[in-house]
């Protein structure tokens, strides 16, 4: 029965765009919420403090080299093709697909081979803030984990060829697994062998991530063949077209790399407060500007396409729109009970109340410019409509200038009392706390996506002069005041039931949390109608483009 049940998942085809969008989605919810429980497991076994500022600094360089190496290849590279070369000849396209397989593998040990042997100069560089021995444990768990990168290139790889096969289901399940074997590390390794457990779990995890998938890949018909032609064509064309994403990656991860540099000059435990609250804003943007940038970026390309401008336009408008509807009135929830959702997610015995404050407060930073955020995404994809990559890329570049010149500045500002430094402690209420530099790190992303999302928006502009963005201004305030409404109402909902039971407790808080948000979400849709905003209509509408549904596609 079991054997059945593996095969029919492995060879489980996803033939409507509507199910497999719903299976993705479903999917990458399930890993999100398994994100949130590895994430409570770990504040529950270390707490805030040196052993998890070590796990997380440690992570950030393999995490750079799966990223950028694999991720950027296979997001635009591979599928199309290897596609082509499916269509030509099946042999051939599995021809490619293995000499891409091998000289990838290749590359990968030899990459990770050598920062291995030179780890200790690369944390030396990203964690100039830690004493000898947290650089010692860091550099430790970094060369262990530096066997994920090489099992996720191979895994990505095979996901890429079960795409083109419509094999969604076993390629949604591998980031799920992946989690799981992170969790197994924090619960059954970290007991055997200390905190070396937890980088050996993120291999476990890769692990699973690859071997789920091997069934399903050999079942589409691949035979391996022991190719390793570096100059082979389609090889070189593959690099040709992941050299521009993967630069652009680069940036957004080598800011990440600077900030955990800065973070650990800090307060003990800042590197991983910021990473939670980083963590905890990442799904608003990926449940909410994600998926319509994604539904629309079709449509967008198909009228460039046919030149076609004013549908390019209206396309553009209705999604800008319909982000800023929704992420809005998200963040300002997200921020009226950011202690709340920190302490659900991250409140453990060994985390205190200041920690929970600062992460909280880190949290409350980013959801400001959360929709500067969410509207990158967008604005980057008319970009890519238009086969643009240069103005997404250079933004990026500036940006690898501009984040760490604001995240200095701001830390320097935070260090003695100055009238900047104690509006922004008494807005997020952690005037009381003597050290409080780590809101310089949130601070800075959050400008630095504003600065970003300025420049796209202008630079779009002078490719399309007939937009006109003063057309949001009525939108927009009827947002801001439809937020405004809610946020009210909401933060004294809050204070009536902190009143009532004032504890800081897990059941207390979530309850809390539930209640305010069934009175918020109302409240909101409600105002929103009084003000006859036209996307309490056009819902429905997007929910169908990203699923495919009513668009003319057969679904």
């Amino acid at each position: 029965m079991v054997k059945a049940f593996i095969h029919k998942i492995s060879n489980y085809q996803t033939e409507k765009i509507s199910l497999a969008a719903g299976i993705i989605s479903a999917a990458s919810f399930t890993s999100f919420l398994l994100g949130l429980v590895r994430d409570r497991l770990l504040s529950g076994a270390f707490g805030v403090g040196d052993s998890l500022d070590v796990y997380y600094t440690a992570f950030r360089i393999p995490d750079f080299v799966a990223l950028v190496l694999m991720m950027g290849a296979i997001s635009v590279a591979i599928i199309p093709i290897f596609t082509q070369n499916l269509v030509e000849d099946k042999s051939k396209a599995f021809k490619y697909l293995s000499n891409f397989l091998n000289v990838a593998t290749i590359l990968m040990i030899v990459v990770c081979g050598i920062l291995f042997i030179f780890a200790p100069n690369f944390i030396k560089l990203i964690a100039p803030g830690f004493n000898p021995a947290k650089k010692e444990t860091t550099v430790m768990l970094t060369r262990i984990m530096f066997l994920s990168p090489i099992l996720l290139g191979i895994s990505n790889i095979i996901s890429a060829a079960l795409m083109v096969f419509k094999r969604f289901l076993i390629t949604s399940l591998a980031p799920i697994v992946y989690n799981i074997g992170s969790i197994v590390g924090i619960i059954f390794f970290v007991p055997m062998w200390g905190i070396a457990g937890l980088a050996w779990g993120i291999v476990l995890g890769a692990l699973l991530h690859l071997v789920i998938q091997i069934p399903s890949f050999l079942s589409i018909g691949f035979t391996y063949q022991p190719s390793f032609n570096f100059l082979e064509k389609d090889f070189l064309q593959t690099v040709k077209l992941t050299i521009p994403r993967a630069i652009g990656l680069t940036a957004a991860q080598v800011n990440f790399i600077i900030i955990t540099a800065i973070g650990s000059t800090l307060l003990v435990g800042s590197v991983t407060m910021f990473n939670w609250a980083n963590d905890l804003s990442a799904p608003i943007v990926g449940l909410v500007a994600i998926p319509f940038a994604t539904a629309v970026f079709p449509a967008l390309s198909l009228a460039i396409t046919k030149n076609n401008r004013d549908e390019f336009l209206q396309q553009f408008y209705l999604a800008f729109r319909q982000i800023l509807f929704l992420i809005i009135p998200a963040s300002a929830l997200a921020f009226v009970l950011r202690a709340h959702l920190v302490r659900i997610v991250f409140g453990t015995s060994y985390v205190d109340w200041t920690q929970t404050r600062l992460t909280a407060a880190c949290f409350g930073i980013f959801m400001f410019a959360l929709f500067a955020q969410g509207l990158v995404y967008l604005v980057s994809k008319a970009f890519y409509a238009m086969k643009n990559t240069f103005i997404p890329l250079a933004v990026s570049l500036v940006s690898i200038v501009v984040l760490p010149a604001l995240a200095y500045y701001f830390v320097h500002a935070f260090r003695a009392s100055n009238v900047f430094a104690d509006v922004i402690a008494s807005a997020l209420k952690v005037q009381d706390i003597a050290h409080f530099q780590i809101l310089a790190l949130p601070l800075a992303i959050s400008i630095d996506a504003v600065i970003q999302i300025v420049f796209l928006l202008l630079f779009l502009r002078l490719f399309f002069k007939e937009i006109r963005y003063g057309h949001m201004v009525p939108f927009l305030l009827k947002v801001l005041v439809a937020t405004a409404g809610m946020v009210i109402i909401s933060y004294g909902v809050r204070q009536v039931f902190g009143g009532f039971l004032g504890s800081t407790t897990f059941m207390v808080m979530f309850i809390q949390t539930v209640v305010v948000s069934l009175i918020a979400a109302p409240t909101y849709v409600g105002a929103a109608w009084l003000l006859r905003l036209p996307e309490i209509n056009t819902i429905t509408y997007f929910i169908n483009r990203l699923t495919g549904v009513k668009t003319g596609e057969k679904v």
